[in-house]
């Protein structure tokens, strides 16, 4: 039996960013303590699914995880070690905020079992990080770094944000260069996404806020894709970038069809071919698990297994993220049906292109990167239609 991760979501915030959609709340400090206790009751109640697995790498996202007592994370990771064989070499994964963070809670996320830190920088300037709503100053992420090295972490991960509005390239190249100065085991990217039903986006429609150009946004891509390189970081995925062994394990069961226990307020899971979501508000959610535990499920909203045509295209588009990509027998030995007959011509079209490599492997060639989602939309119309066609 493969392994399984487990995520565990932690909504809470000190202030959620006015771009952020995610299942996030403030000024909810005085839940912290049900939730925990809460979170612990989730995974005893879900013990059948934990028994004989092995546990590989458990995230802890959110919100702001490393805003929670530490000790609540430890009782998580402990609670799963009670109905699962945790892998010594498991993956602990923590996202955190660099101007929460101080030296005795990164000895205590350590002691707790937390390998891996994800540290939310963003950017390295001021004015970026006030339109980002974030409450840290550029020098609180070197200072997080620092302590987190003395804490005995030995795996720093740091997020950055791009595609600003009016952003320059100098800006971008600046944050890049004091990003790779920090000297950090792994570097996420992600361009800013103005998200339906986010503070960002009524600002964006009331004309407050012009996002900046696509072109301007691919070249930013284009600029961290070479600096990136060139400081000896290896790009695996369209966002992610490592030293060598300190890639995210934990993201690669999300990127290669592997199963995950989710855990939390808002959670996602994966299991048996059934993706499955749990209660989102943290009040919900708590109240849902102390009046069900300790019955399977107790924090679960809904369940569905998706249909031939989604599971294939979600497969597609997951496994192209990568860049390595993958081999057609690979998608046949999935789905019982070979790659070329249900999406050919759309891999045709795509290579002649120059967005897709087909050999030895399909993988989107390096100006295939920034189209990534349009290659996706384009295979899932042609699943469509020949599924459709072939009944």
């Amino acid at each position: 039996m493969q392994p399984l991760a487990v995520y565990v979501h932690i909504p809470f915030c000190t202030v959620k960013c006015g771009y952020c959609d995610f299942n996030a709340y403030s000024g909810m400090d005085n839940l912290k303590e049900a939730y925990g206790a809460a979170l612990v009751a989730e995974v005893h109640a879900n013990a059948s699914l934990l028994s004989g697995r092995t546990i590989a790498s458990i995230g802890f996202g959110g919100g702001t995880p490393g805003e929670v007592p530490a000790a609540h994370i430890g009782a998580v990771v402990a609670a799963i070690g009670q109905h699962a064989r945790l892998d010594p070499a498991a993956e602990v994964t923590l996202e955190a905020n660099p101007g929460t963070l101080d030296r005795p809670q990164l000895e205590a996320l350590r002691a707790a079992g937390v390998t891996r830190l994800s540290i939310g920088a963003q950017s390295f300037h001021a004015d970026e990080l006030r339109f980002l709503d974030r409450i840290h100053s550029p020098q609180a992420t070197a200072a997080a770094v620092g302590l987190a090295r003395k804490a005995g972490f030995e795996s720093i991960g740091l997020d950055l944000i791009y595609g600003l509005p009016g952003q320059a390239l100098d800006a971008w190249i600046g944050s890049l260069g004091t990003a790779i100065g920090l000297a950090p085991d792994h570097i996420s990217i992600y361009a800013l996404t103005v998200e339906d039903g986010t503070p960002l986006a009524r600002r964006v429609r009331k004309g407050e806020v012009t996002p900046l150009d696509p072109d301007a946004v691919a070249d930013l891509y284009e600029a961290a894709t070479d600096r990136l390189a060139a400081a000896g970081y290896l790009q695996y995925e369209l966002s992610n970038w490592a030293r060598p062994g300190h890639h995210s394990r934990h993201n690669m069961v999300y990127w290669t069809d592997g199963e995950y226990l989710a855990i939390g307020a808002g959670a996602h899971g994966y299991l048996g071919g059934e993706r499955y979501q749990n209660i989102a508000h943290p009040r919900a959610y708590i109240a849902a698990v102390e009046e069900r535990a300790p019955a399977p499920h107790p924090g679960r909203e809904s369940a569905y297994r998706p249909g031939a045509v989604t599971a294939m295209a979600d497969w597609f588009s997951l496994r192209l993220r990568l860049l390595e990509g993958f081999h057609e027998p690979e998608f046949e030995a999935r789905f019982g049906l070979p790659l070329r007959k249900v999406g050919g011509v759309v891999l045709d079209d795509c290579a002649s292109a120059g967005v897709l490599e087909l050999a030895p492997g399909v993988r989107l060639t390096r100006a295939g990167r920034l189209l990534h989602g349009e290659v996706s939309a384009r295979f899932l119309a042609r699943l469509q239609n020949t599924l459709a066609a072939t009944g």
